[in-house]
């Protein structure tokens, strides 16, 4: 937005991490923070507002837009299909805005034959499986409600990923292969690992999409423990 010269504001949660904040500000975007309580839908919600009080305001809508579908249909699933030379066999991805597993799971059903899609979710917000919110530390998965771009036919299945898992998971990714992750991709990792141990997919190819990177949570549990 601010490389067309457009003004940039961003609504989140209070929760989200410091640095998240500080590297979207350098960038030149304005803030505006949302009761941690109210989670995503607080942050929704205001976004509204904001439009309401000016119809010149121009929404993103991340969780409501289909080419945040499109765009993981026509890239990130074309390029684990090429690189895997057509043979990928199971798919696992955190739910955010469900905007990668519904595009890039769209595109490789339609190209590889008996895939497992696999959803990921945080323990203590299990609303694709129970309807059930509730608050926890995974950023950028489990936003508390079912995107509407989600398509939830997509997935075969949907596991459960606690935050004590999902940030073991990161450190010793960091670890082991000198890739710093972020909490949310800590979380697939997790459960990439457990399918991993499973007999069932034994010789198989399995792909975990890791969102994010490590550079926004220095002052998170992810480094302060």
């Amino acid at each position: 937005g601010r490389a067309l010269g457009l003004k940039v504001s961003l609504v989140m949660p209070e929760s989200m991490s410091i640095e998240r904040r500080n590297i979207l500000k350098a960038y030149g975007a304005h803030l505006i923070l949302t009761p941690a309580a109210d989670g995503m839908k607080g942050a929704i919600a205001k976004t509204l507002e904001l439009k309401e009080a000016d119809p010149k305001v121009f929404i993103a809508a991340q969780f409501d837009n289909p080419y945040n579908v499109k765009v993981h249909y026509e890239t990130t699933g074309p390029e684990l299909f090429s690189q895997l030379e057509g043979k990928v066999d199971v798919l696992v991805s955190g739910i955010g805005t469900g905007g990668t597993i519904t595009g890039a799971g769209k595109y490789l059903r339609e190209n590889q034959e008996n895939i497992h899609v696999v959803a990921v979710q945080p323990e203590k917000s299990p609303v694709l499986t129970q309807g059930v919110a509730g608050p926890h530390t995974i950023q950028g998965i489990g936003a508390g409600f079912i995107p509407s771009i989600l398509e939830t036919d997509i997935y075969d299945e949907v596991l459960d990923v606690s935050d004590e898992a999902s940030i073991m998971r990161a450190k010793e990714f960091a670890l082991a292969e000198g890739l710093g992750v972020g909490i949310s991709s800590g979380a697939a990792l997790e459960v990439g690992i457990q399918l991993a141990m499973n007999p069932k997919f034994a010789g198989q190819n399995i792909v975990v999409v890791l969102p994010d990177s490590f550079d926004r949570y220095y002052s998170t549990k992810l480094f302060t423990e």
